[in-house]
């Protein structure tokens, strides 16, 4: 019996870790971009939230439109008295008294000023404003996701970068070795090349750091946990076709769901300036009633029980209309504040346009003159190359120093960054544009 408990045990311990393992793998499997955007418009805890509220604002649609059911409602009451009260005869005497009650009551609402029509209005009109603001979320977070991904890759792409440099640096620290052997250099050239070495470790170490943290950032955009085995994939080697501002401005205006939901709010607050006016409105309701009741007195002769109950049975109808005349100027202030919220949605979608006018033009400008960097970069680091190349060969032969050959491997590492990082940049904004003009 022992022997087959801790099997068991060990049994469900092997299938526990197998699965936790396959779940790990396929959790921080490599992501493409699209995977990560995916998996953020799922799982992000704003977008989810924004998702939350619009279902709030189904729910207040309903609530709007059940103001038109009636209510019915039932009672029933059950009363003692005990010492000495008033009499019919306007004496005091000592009575026990018990009652008891039961009914029914209905009120149906008739007219009700067309408050239930334009709250039903304002209300279908506010869930399409959530709905419109949780798609802003989910761009918003996608273009988040984007500029954290690129940046990622853009860090990895540095390492390399730093990883050539300290290996050409290796390599000329190799050759000075030989040159100093030879003779053909002085010792301070060797100590100089040592001193790169050390410093292009650094400047290795550095980088790898930094795209750690920039691996760390994109797990966090996404929450997940990230432990050292979350890794991505490079992009498709893809020309993407930047579109004019133009194109990109005149199809926000259309699709852009920032936009769309300033301009539904803007919509929204006026209907809810038409909500506030109905405090002047007459309404009109209608109710029913019927109910019957049981009462003792102690010294009298009751009627008993089933007699009473069928004899005080009674019914009753009404209508009921109330016509505002005077309400401390309620209804006023509510008018004038819905007008206050409705010029504040105008504000509002004023400033949104500019805003993102302001982004989509800045993004252009940026990819414009990130893809005129990269160009001047290419020529750069062609020139620099040869330029180092020649360099090399000038200081191997003792006609060039170690100042200027430094000077001249810097400058081609450079032009190599300046490169990498343009050809990013433009890539991000290129990204941002075609986005917001609604392709991926």
């Amino acid at each position: 019996m022992k022997k087959y408990i801790l099997f068991s045990i060990l049994l469900v311990s092997f299938c526990a870790h197998a699965s936790q393992n396959a779940q790990r793998t396929t959790h921080y499997a490599k992501w493409s971009l699209d995977s990560c955007i995916n998996y953020a418009l799922t799982h992000n805890v704003e977008v989810r939230q924004r998702i939350n509220a619009a279902r709030q604002g189904e729910l207040a649609v309903t609530e709007a439109k059940d103001r038109v059911l009636p209510n019915l409602s039932a009672y029933g009451s059950q009363n003692f008295s005990f010492g000495r009260g008033l009499t019919a005869d306007n004496t005091y005497a000592n009575r026990n008294t018990s009652s008891f009650s039961v009914g029914a009551q209905l009120s149906v609402p008739l007219f009700q000023g067309l408050r239930v029509v334009r709250s039903v209005k304002y209300a279908e009109t506010s869930l399409r404003a959530l709905v419109e603001q949780s798609e802003a979320v989910k761009d918003d977070v996608a273009i988040n996701v984007m500029a954290a991904f690129l940046q990622a890759l853009y860090s990895r792409e540095a390492l390399g970068v730093a990883r050539t440099s300290l290996e050409i640096s290796r390599d000329e620290l190799k050759r000075r070795e030989i040159l100093l052997d030879a003779g053909k250099i002085p010792e301070l050239d060797l100590y100089e090349a040592r001193a790169q070495v050390s410093r292009d470790e650094l400047a290795v170490v550095n980088a790898q750091n930094d795209s750690v943290m920039a691996l760390l950032d994109l797990t966090n955009l996404l929450d997940i946990m990230n432990d050292g085995s979350f890794d991505i994939l490079p992009l498709k080697d893809e020309h993407l076709q930047m579109p004019s501002l133009e194109e990109v401005w005149t199809n926000m205006q259309i699709a852009n769901h920032t936009l769309r939901a300033a301009v539904i709010r803007k919509q929204a607050a006026g209907e809810n300036v038409e909500v506030a006016k109905t405090g002047y409105i007459p309404t009109l309701s209608f109710s029913a009633g019927l109910g019957t009741n049981y009462y003792k007195t102690s010294g009298f002769v009751n009627e008993g029980f089933a007699a009473q109950m069928r004899h005080n049975f009674a019914k009753s109808v009404g209508f009921s209309l109330n016509i505002p005349i005077f309400d401390g100027f309620s209804t006023r202030n509510s008018i004038s504040r819905a007008r206050l919220e409705q010029l504040n949605s105008e504000l509002d979608l004023d400033n949104t346009r500019q805003q993102l006018y302001k982004t989509i033009s800045t993004a252009h400008a940026q990819a414009v003159a990130a893809g005129s960097k990269e160009k001047a970069s290419e020529a750069a680091v062609e020139n620099t190359k040869a330029a180092f190349e020649a360099m090399t060969v000038k200081y191997d032969n003792g006609r060039a120093n170690a100042t200027e050959y430094e000077k001249a491997k810097a400058d081609y590492l450079n032009a190599l960054a300046d490169r990498l990082q343009a050809s990013y940049e433009r890539h991000l904004r290129i990204r941002i544009l075609r986005h917001y003009n609604g392709n991926r």
